[in-house]
């Protein structure tokens, strides 16, 4: 660790050498300065900027027209929240913040820390605030926009002097026409710099990128295909949109990569021209095993694994033997786990859990409503879907709605539907709203103490008629649904606070259920493998080595299930071609952190290091016949409860490094 230091601090000197050669004289020092950070100086040069520029540009957007522009890119929004959620799990409490940008450099949206958020508003890097680079200088997100690449700029690689404090990383987000429509950037305080960042988020990129072009294409026929078979399903694999025709609508950034040719070579071309196949004679192989996985050649003695997925079935014209295909496949993920996601299969051993599930199967097939109450992340969606495939709807839609993820002036239309021309934006031919998707089914409400008062009194009236009135509509539609709700919100004291109604609360509350979350559990280490056998359906079964498996034991999951599931999907991202153990290299560093305990609760501590004799601090009690370590431990548990369980803090008052103090206490 010393050494890393040392190394990183005479980078820095020798970078701000050459920072001040390239400043005052106009020297181009290629050895010191990677070359993108170069050709981003020159064109701040060009753009007339210099790098004391002291003026932040505190010319953020005011919040009407920030509202418009969200609006305007609502889409990239919709897809990029619970991308951006998962990767701000892995990284808080670390001094650093989530940001998405669109394709202007303008800051949509951004999570974070809140001590290094409000450090980050003093340089305008928050929503409104536009980061290209002839406004700001060389930055991760205007810099990733002018090179159309992932960039990472660290400490003062930025060219204005004021934002050297921070180390940011950022990749592009590209549409699924290819056009380049935003950016994802992780930001934090320069002395924080994790060389892992980059690579993470350029992978939450590409997840964002295939949430897009999924949901852009999801009336079509998908064809999924890699060279590797076991990438099938992975953010690397290629997607092509495929009309019923055979015509190819769209080809993904890595389809065309994998294939090595333009976009305009694939698209608007028939399928056969791309693969050495027909469309026909792949959904024949899939007819009767849509999770069947085809053979085919693409040119140049390469051969291609294909799999179907989308919405569409396939209508007559494309021949009389597909007359009877059904959906095309589910996503890797949705294969593994739709067919067997049962209350049975939810149990891996919790005793709460159980308890939940045994209430829950005692309503199956009756017209009682279902709240779920759990901390975010705990599972409640999973839970509904289990409960769904579980009752006789099972055969029905399973449609979901978060309220807490929907602006408010959408939040209407997406649960009701609308008439055509209902408002400005609205397709000519409407849509049906969640509830209408839901008829013969389940409908399952997310987050409902997030629903505004207004739609609170319209739920109300769905649930008493059992039927619906869409926006700019009068014609009312019969709707048939079993209702399922689910809430980190204590619903009584919103109630009593008047921000939930009452007659909607007992109208929902037919049946409560309430999971216990992750680090209450006592199935963690079953949980983990599930979670890692559903990831790793399409490559070698992978395990986990017990250090790696004592840790995530151990740590204490705020995310819970949702983090864990994170934490399993990279890791196992991570793993080398032919490796199959996940050990503690391929777990984030957060895994190891200590929880706030006191020091009844701390268990022992394994000898190893030596404390420096000024850090120790003296004892209450004369410890006669006690060893070094047990001396060690014991003060740094007295430090610990002094700082209230800060790590930080404890650390500093005893003169060492986190690390040290980990090691003393024990990874818990």
């Amino acid at each position: 660790m010393g050494q890393v230091l040392i190394a990183a601090e005479q980078h820095g000197r020798q970078l701000a050498e050459a920072r001040q050669k390239f400043f005052d004289h106009g020297d181009r020092p290629a050895g010191l300065v990677d070359p993108l950070v170069l050709r981003s100086w020159e064109r701040c040069r060009r753009f007339g900027l210099s790098e004391g520029y002291g003026d932040v540009g505190r010319d953020s957007l005011d919040r009407a027209t920030l509202h418009t522009e969200q609006e305007r890119n609502h889409q990239l929004l919709r897809q990029s929240r619970p991308i951006m959620e998962q990767l701000y799990e892995q990284i808080r409490e670390s001094g650093s913040m989530v940001i998405l940008a669109d394709q202007n450099g303008l800051i949509l949206e951004s999570i974070g820390d809140a001590d290094f958020v409000s450090r980050a508003d003093r340089v305008a890097l928050m929503a409104g605030a536009s980061w290209d680079e002839n406004l700001r200088g060389t930055n991760a997100i205007g810099t990733t926009l002018a090179e159309e690449a992932p960039t990472a700029i660290l400490g003062s690689e930025h060219f204005l002097e004021h934002n050297g404090f921070l180390t940011c990383c950022a990749s592009p987000i590209f549409g699924a026409d290819g056009r380049l429509i935003g950016v994802l950037d992780i930001s934090s305080d320069y002395r924080n710099h994790q060389r892992h960042t980059l690579g993470l988020v350029r992978l939450s990129s590409h997840l964002v990128e295939k949430r897009l072009f999924e949901a852009q294409h999801s009336r079509d026929i998908l064809v999924c295909f890699h060279s590797r078979v076991d990438y099938l399903g992975s953010p690397g694999e290629g997607m092509a949109a495929v009309s019923p025709d055979g015509q190819v609508l769209a080809i993904n950034r890595a389809g065309l990569e994998l294939l090595g040719i333009r976009r305009v070579d694939a698209v608007k071309r028939d399928f056969s021209m791309v693969f050495e196949t027909t469309l026909a004679s792949v959904i024949d192989r899939t007819r009767r095993d849509p999770q069947a996985i085809c053979e085919v050649a693409a040119g140049r003695d390469r051969v291609f694994y294909l799999r179907l997925r989308g919405q569409a079935p396939v209508p007559r014209a494309i021949g009389r033997t597909y007359d009877d295909l059904p959906t095309a496949a589910p996503s890797r993920r949705e294969a593994a786990r739709t067919p067997t996601l049962t209350l049975d299969t939810l149990n891996t051993g919790d005793a709460q859990l159980q308890a939940a599930i045994d209430r829950s199967r005692r309503v199956l097939g009756r017209d009682i409503p279902i709240l779920i109450q759990g901390e975010s992340g705990a599972g409640k969606e999973i839970f509904a879907k289990a409960f769904h495939n579980s009752g006789p709807r099972r055969d029905g839609p399973f449609v979901a709605l978060n309220c807490a993820a929907i602006p408010e002036n959408l939040i209407e239309s997406e649960l009701f539907g609308y008439q055509g021309g209902a408002f400005t934006g609205a397709r000519k031919e409407g849509a049906p709203g969640k509830i209408q998707q839901a008829h013969g089914g389940t409908l399952f409400l997310d987050e409902i103490g997030d629903m505004p008062l207004h739609l609170q009194a319209r739920l109300l009236r769905v649930l008493q008629e059992r039927s619906i009135t869409p926006l700019g509509s009068c014609k009312s539609i019969q709707v048939d649904i079993s209702l399922l709700c689910a809430t980190h919100r204590r619903l009584r004291e919103e109630v009593a606070r008047g921000s939930f109604r009452e007659d909607l609360y007992y109208r929902l509350n037919g049946l409560c259920v309430t999971l216990p979350a992750l680090r209450e559990r006592g199935d963690i280490r079953r949980l983990a493998q599930q979670l890692a056998d559903l990831e790793a359906a399409q490559r070698p079964p992978v395990a986990f080595s017990e250090r790696a498996m004592a840790a995530i034991e151990n740590y204490s999951w705020p995310g819970n299930i949702r983090q864990l599931n994170n934490v399993i999907r990279v890791a196992i991202a991570l793993l080398d071609e032919g490796e199959s153990l996940i050990t503690e290299s391929h777990l984030p560093e957060e895994l190891f952190d200590l929880p706030p305990m006191s020091a009844a609760a701390a268990p022992g501590m394994p000898a190893g290091d030596a404390w420096p004799a000024a850090s120790q601090p003296a004892a209450a009690a004369p410890l006669t016949g006690v060893s070094l370590d047990e001396i060690g431990r014991q003060a740094a548990l007295r430090a610990l409860d002094a700082a209230g369980g800060n790590v930080s803090a404890a650390a500093r008052q005893l003169g060492i490094s986190r690390n040290t103090l980990y090691r003393k206490l024990g990874r818990l």
